[in-house]
C-alpha cells in the first residue's frame, strides 16, 4: 500500500566527507507541522481516496517528512488522482511500469549501453549516423571495436533522423550526469549514475519535441533516490517535466524560458519600477542573469536537502485537483498539456494557496497561470533591490550579488515572500 524510499531516509542527504563548500541545510522536522507518515496514512479513507486539502496545508506549514516524501511527490505532481482507490492507483501504477519498460527495450535494442548499468560520455556517432569507434566509449560500455553493436551499426544503412539526434545526445546526458549532485554519497555507486543516465535517455526518446537539455539531470536526480522502482522515478520527472518543458523548447530563435523571463521583468517593473529601471541600464533587462534559478528551480540557490523542501513547498502552493485528469489526457501524443485547467470548475477548497488567489482575482495570463517560481525570483530581487541598486554597476557584479544568496535562503520564507509579492502584483496589475 505505501511505497519505499531508495534509500534509507537520511541517506540521499549524506555529504560526501571531502566535499566542505556545499551550502548548509535549514530544514529541520517540525513536530506539528511537518507532514508526518501517522498524518499522511491518516489522511486516506479504507479505500484510498485521499483528503488533498489536509494534506497541503500540512505541507504548507512544515514540509513532508523524508520517509514519504516520494510517495507525496507523486500525487503532488499528479501522477495519481486523489479521488481513485488504491486498488485504482496499483493498477495505474502497474500498467505505468510495463510501458516503461517497453520504452526501455525499445532504447536497448536501438544502443545496448542502455540497461548495462554504464553510462556514456563520448560520442558514438557521427552527425551523418556513422559509428565513432572512441576508446573512451570503448572502455566506458565494454564494446569492442568488433562488437555486433559496431557491426549492425555500419550495416544497418541510413539511420532514421530521429534516432540519430537521440544517440547523439547520449554522451551530453552522461556528461550532465557526472556532474550532478556528486556531492552525495548517493552517487558514489555508478548504479545511480547509469539509472540517472537510463531515465534521461529515455524521455530524450519519447519526448523528441524537447529531447535532453542541460539542467533536467538537476530536475530528475532527487527523483531516483526518492522512489525505489525506476519505472516510479521516471514518470515523477515525466510529471515534472509537464510544468517545465515549455521552458526548455527551443524554436531556434529563442528558448522558451525567455517567457518566464519577460514575465519576470513585468513583475518587477511594477513591485519595484527603480529595480527595473537599474537592471534595463545595465543591460539587464532581459533578465537572463536569473535563467539558472528558472531552469532548475533554485536547485544551485538551496543545499539539497533545502531544494528539495522549497519543491514541495512550491508544488503544494500550486495545486490544482485537475492536474492529474489534465496530463492523461494527450499522454505522449502530439503536443503536451502545460499548466492547470482553465475555465473548469474546480473545489477551491482541494486546490493550493497560490492556485485559490488565482482563482479568486484571475491572475492567469493568456498562456496560463505563471508559475510560483517567476514569483520567487522576483522577491529575490526584491530582497536584494538596495545592495543591487547601490553595489551593481555592470551585469557581473548582479551576477556576484545573486550568487551570494546560496545557501543563505530559507525556503519558507521565500515562499511566503513570493505570495506577498503575488498578492501586491496582482492587486496593482488590475489598476
Amino acid at each position: 500500500m505505501w511505497g519505499a524510499p531508495a534509500e534509507p531516509a537520511d541517506s540521499y542527504y549524506q555529504i560526501r566527507p571531502e566535499c566542505t563548500d556545499v551550502p548548509n541545510t535549514r530544514f529541520k522536522i517540525k513536530p506539528g507541522k511537518t507532514l508526518s507518515v501517522r498524518k499522511w496514512q491518516a489522511a486516506f479513507t479504507q479505500e484510498g481516496f485521499l483528503d488533498m486539502g489536509k494534506t497541503l496545508n500540512r505541507i504548507q506549514r512544515g514540509g513532508i517528512h523524508p520517509t514519504i516524501r516520494g510517495e507525496v511527490w507523486e500525487f503532488l505532481l499528479g501522477c495519481y488522482d486523489p479521488k481513485s482507490t488504491f486498488e485504482e492507483r496499483e493498477q495505474i501504477r502497474q500498467r505505468r511500469r510495463t510501458q516503461y519498460a517497453s520504452w526501455k527495450q525499445e532504447c536497448k535494442q536501438m544502443f545496448p549501453v542502455i540497461g548495462s548499468g554504464g553510462f556514456i560520455t563520448a560520442p558514438v556517432i557521427t552527425e551523418k549516423g556513422q559509428p565513432i569507434l572512441d576508446p573512451l566509449v570503448l572502455q566506458e560500455t565494454n564494446l569492442g571495436e568488433d562488437s555486433d553493436f559496431f557491426k549492425e551499426l555500419e550495416s544497418r544503412g541510413p539511420l532514421d533522423k530521429k534516432v540519430i539526434q537521440w544517440m547523439l545526445t547520449l554522451h551530453q546526458i552522461g556528461l550532465d550526469v557526472n556532474r550532478t549532485d556528486r556531492t552525495l554519497v548517493f552517487y558514489e555507486k555508478k548504479e545511480n549514475l547509469s539509472k540517472l543516465w537510463d531515465i534521461l535517455a529515455l524521455y530524450a526518446w519519447i519526448d523528441d519535441d524537447v529531447g535532453y537539455c542541460q539542467g533536467m539531470s538537476d530536475l530528475c536526480s532527487p527523483m531516483i533516490m526518492l522512489l525505489k522502482d525506476e519505472a516510479d522515478a521516471f514518470w515523477c520527472f515525466e510529471r515534472l517535466m509537464r510544468r517545465l518543458r515549455g521552458n526548455f523548447r527551443s524554436t531556434g530563435r529563442s528558448v522558451g524560458v525567455e517567457a518566464q523571463l519577460t514575465h519576470l521583468a513585468s513583475i518587477t517593473q511594477i513591485i519595484d519600477p527603480k529595480l527595473h529601471h537599474h537592471l534595463e541600464n545595465l543591460g539587464g533587462g532581459d533578465y537572463l542573469f536569473a535563467i539558472r534559478m528558472i531552469m532548475v528551480q533554485f536547485r544551485r540557490e538551496f543545499s539539497f536537502c533545502d531544494s528539495l523542501y522549497l519543491w514541495e513547498m512550491m508544488w503544494a502552493l500550486e495545486y490544482d485537483p485537475e492536474m492529474y485528469s489534465l496530463y492523461e489526457e494527450p499522454e505522449f501524443e502530439g503536443e503536451k498539456t502545460e499548466g492547470s485547467s482553465k475555465g473548469k470548475p474546480k473545489s477551491i477548497k482541494q486546490c493550493g494557496k497560490y492556485e485559490r488567489e488565482n482563482i479568486k482575482n484571475g491572475g492567469n495570463s493568456a498562456e496560463g497561470p505563471l508559475p510560483i517560481s517567476v514569483f520567487l525570483v522576483a522577491s529575490v530581487l526584491k530582497d536584494k533591490s538596495s545592495k543591487l541598486m547601490t553595489e551593481a554597476r555592470g551585469l557581473d557584479d548582479v551576477v556576484k550579488i545573486l550568487n551570494d544568496i546560496t545557501g543563505n535562503l530559507d525556503a519558507k520564507k521565500a515562499c511566503t515572500g513570493a505570495m506577498k509579492l503575488h498578492k501586491k502584483y496582482l492587486k496593482k496589475a488590475k489598476k
